[in-house]
């Protein structure tokens, strides 16, 4: 059993996984902090200074009665929140790394269509006497033995 299961983890599909997880995994990262951190606050500025990421609703105050100045003095009171603005950029996020593997997908096909379209040198030609399909480096016919020319 643990040789069919070496067998499995080692293939090359499931080694490809497994490194793209790790990738996306980190790229998603570092999208997450340039929308809360680079796109987000411009935004918010051009907005009157709204932070996203202090964007909430108040469901229940907590311990200390509110209003609250961030959703980090909301969550330290105890207060249950609904906190939209973090919802927010996790769109904004969603939407940075849909466009990036859509980007990242059409190149790759467009690679392959280029691939696709590039003729692949001819193997073959025919034999000008008989009309046989011949190897395109052959000197003789081998079906009616004719000499050919290097034409």
């Amino acid at each position: 059993m643990l040789t069919e299961f070496k067998k499995f983890a080692m293939r090359g599909n499931v080694v490809d996984m497994a490194v793209g997880i790790i990738i996306g995994g980190a790229f998603g990262t570092i999208v997450k902090s340039m929308v809360s951190d680079v796109i987000m606050p411009p935004i918010g500025l051009l907005l009157g200074g709204v932070d996203f990421a202090d964007l909430f609703v108040t469901l229940k105050e907590g311990a200390v009665a509110g209003p609250y100045a961030n959703l980090a003095a909301a969550q330290s009171a105890g207060a249950v929140t609904i906190n939209y603005g973090v919802f927010f950029n996790a769109v904004f996020s969603f939407i940075i790394v849909a466009f990036a593997v859509f980007m990242l997908i059409k190149g790759i096909n467009n690679m392959q269509k280029e691939e696709e379209a590039a003729p692949a040198a001819p193997t073959t030609k025919d034999c000008p006497h008989c009309l046989s399909k011949i190897a395109i480096k052959a000197s003789r016919c081998p079906h009616c033995t004719s000499e050919l020319s290097d034409s």
